[in-house]
């Protein structure tokens, strides 16, 4: 692995505020960000990413290879929950191995954001069809989860809200916030878009860091009660999305030559969701413990992808 790409990540100052944020709970700081202020530089960071995809997606050609990297996304989170499940329940329940299935194979938001800076960095530009396949990779997988878990639950007598479930999987705040904005910036002409672009690229990286301190303090919290779980979850969460990230990052020259879409298709597999999933879970099936699959996915898999996981995907589209 290219040892300055690794130590260039590591001391981004985003990544940093996020390791000041779980350093906070251990020292037991009162440090936190309000819940409002947190709700509100998500939907801004949510808004920020859609808006700047919308553009450059109204200066793209539709065309076959668009065509294929919106299926090749659908399939991808199809396919991770399908195979993580089997996996999932020879070591936990089957409603826990139905959820944190969901969450891997659907994506995070704030992931795919980072993501999209690191590219920044590294003087690459973000195509605007990436955040329609982000936005379109969110439903399947919580669809996928459902299903496994009504197949697999009969014999136990599982009942779950599918169709409850499945509509809020449409109307996510998250989802729909995202697909506005892509919407909204496709349809403003680059003069009018020109207007809010101080508040859509200026600030964007200040935004971004506040919101990792945030994140930091809430993994920070929840990783005394994850612990007693064990280990399994642990390797799980670690491992998995490595694994993914890499095999997609390798596979994804099969749809598209082009280095920073099979990055973010990387990190798409990789990352796992904890707002979209969680809500649905939450609905569906309240029997799935959310202080596994939360955890899981924000305290282990969201700190690996954005320290290691970034260079040694980036490094696996570069050189395949």
């Amino acid at each position: 692995m290219n040892i300055n790409l690794l130590l260039e990540n590591l001391t981004n100052p985003a990544l940093l505020f996020f390791v000041l944020g779980v350093f906070a709970v251990l020292v037991k700081s009162d440090l936190e960000i309000p819940p409002n202020s947190s709700k509100f530089i998500s939907l801004y960071l949510l808004f920020a990413i859609g808006f700047k995809g919308g553009q450059e997606l109204s200066h793209e050609h539709f065309t076959a290879e668009i065509a294929w990297s919106m299926l090749f996304g659908i399939a991808l989170s199809l396919l991770i929950p399908l195979y993580t499940f089997f996996i999932l329940k020879k070591r936990l329940s089957l409603y826990d191995a139905g959820a944190i299935a969901a969450a891997y194979g659907s994506v995070s938001a704030v992931t795919f954001v980072t993501a999209a800076s690191y590219l920044e960095a590294q003087q690459m530009t973000l195509h605007g069809h990436m955040v329609a396949i982000m936005a379109l990779m969110e439903s399947p997988a919580i669809i996928m989860g459902l299903v496994l878990i009504s197949i697999f639950g009969k014999s136990e007598g599982s009942e779950i809200k599918k169709r409850t479930a499945i509509i809020h999987s449409f109307t996510n705040g998250s989802v729909l916030l995202i697909l506005g904005s892509l919407l909204i910036g496709f349809l403003a002409d680059a003069k009018q878009a020109e207007g809010i672009k101080p508040f859509t690229n200026d600030l964007f990286k200040g935004f971004l860091a506040i919101f990792l301190l945030d994140m930091g303090v809430t993994s920070g919290k929840k990783l005394k009660s994850f612990f007693s779980f064990g280990w399994f979850p642990i390797l799980f969460a670690a491992i998995i999305p490595l694994i993914n990230g890499a095999v997609v990052a390798w596979v994804s020259s099969w749809v598209t030559s082009d280095v920073s879409n099979r990055f973010i298709f990387a990190i798409l597999a990789a990352s796992a969701s904890y707002i979209a999933v969680p809500a649905a879970m939450k609905i569906s099936v309240p029997k799935a413990n959310p202080g596994l699959f939360l955890p899981m996915a924000l305290a282990v898999t969201f700190p690996i992808n954005i320290t290691l996981g970034m260079p040694l995907y980036f490094l696996v589209a570069q050189n395949t």
